[in-house]
């Protein structure tokens, strides 16, 4: 019989593994919050995953027993040779890497693949911003986030929570929530509480602009959210404001309106009305 998370990680704290503060490294002990994870992804056994942070296996050797090829991104090259001594009777390839610079495509070529991973709190805009431009080599995605970064992936229009990050999400892949996890899941327990999020990647339909210019217009209208689109519009393209209310007027998207109560498809009506203002939009 396996050893439970908890067992298991007692037994490599014991053996001398440490949770690296500068890595933001919490490790996973709850076995539920596992099975659930490797549930949802709906994972066949000749899906090629990646796991991103597995820290010291936990959620790794549950993911071995399920596919028949499985990479695991590491930094923290202490952790790296743990795993490859804990798991060396597994089919997982731990590999010493930083996730920011991997290019999925190294690992299985020209198919789609599955990404897996409990993402640091102080780099997961960057991963997942990094992992969805890839999404052409990608299926979905589960992951492990702050739950107030899952309430901003999951977030929609006319909410505090939604924004730039709910946006470039969304755009790319259908997120929903897989379940909430106490800090008490994880060793050591942080000061916040986490999600688990599925992202199933889609192309958002009938997108039909350049996304430089589609989000040129996003990061505008948010860079000043407590203001109306005619003022942050007007700041961010350097555009009278009076020019601004007229484009936004021929649109029908009033320019008292707030950022976070635009859907996408409005920033995409606006992306396309402003590309003649815009140098290099269109």
């Amino acid at each position: 019989m396996r050893e439970s998370a908890a067992d298991y990680t007692l037994r490599l704290l014991k053996s001398g593994a440490r949770a690296q503060k500068a890595l933001g490294q919490n490790f996973l002990v709850d076995d539920r919050v596992i099975a659930e994870i490797v549930e949802a992804s709906e994972l066949s056994s000749e899906t090629p995953v990646v796991e991103i942070g597995p820290g010291l296996g936990v959620l790794t050797r549950a993911l071995a027993q399920k596919v028949d090829e499985l990479w695991a991104i590491e930094l923290d090259r202490a952790k790296v040779e743990l795993l490859k001594r804990e798991l060396r009777d597994m089919t997982v390839e731990i590999l010493h890497r930083d996730a920011l610079n991997l290019d999925v495509r190294e690992l299985w070529g020209e198919r789609k693949g599955y990404l897996i991973g409990n993402l640091p709190y102080y780099i997961t805009s960057p991963l997942l911003n990094h992992f969805l431009a890839q999404a052409s080599s990608l299926s979905g995605m589960t992951v492990m986030v702050q739950k107030e970064v899952a309430e901003r992936i999951l977030a929609k229009p006319g909410s505090k929570a939604y924004g730039i990050l709910s946006i470039a999400i969304q755009l790319s892949a259908e997120p929903t929530k897989v379940l909430d996890v106490q800090a008490s899941a994880f060793w050591p327990a942080p000061k916040v509480d986490s999600a688990v999020v599925k992202l199933k990647v889609r192309h958002y339909p009938n997108f039909s602009v350049k996304p430089e210019a589609f989000f040129r217009i996003v990061k505008g209208a948010f860079a000043q959210r407590r203001k109306t689109l005619g003022n942050t519009l007007s700041a961010a393209l350097n555009l009278p404001k009076a020019v601004v209310l007229g484009v936004l007027a021929e649109t029908g998207v009033s320019g008292e309106r707030r950022a976070e109560t635009l859907s996408i498809e409005e920033f995409q009506t606006l992306t396309e009305a402003f590309a003649c203002h815009v140098q290099g939009s269109g």
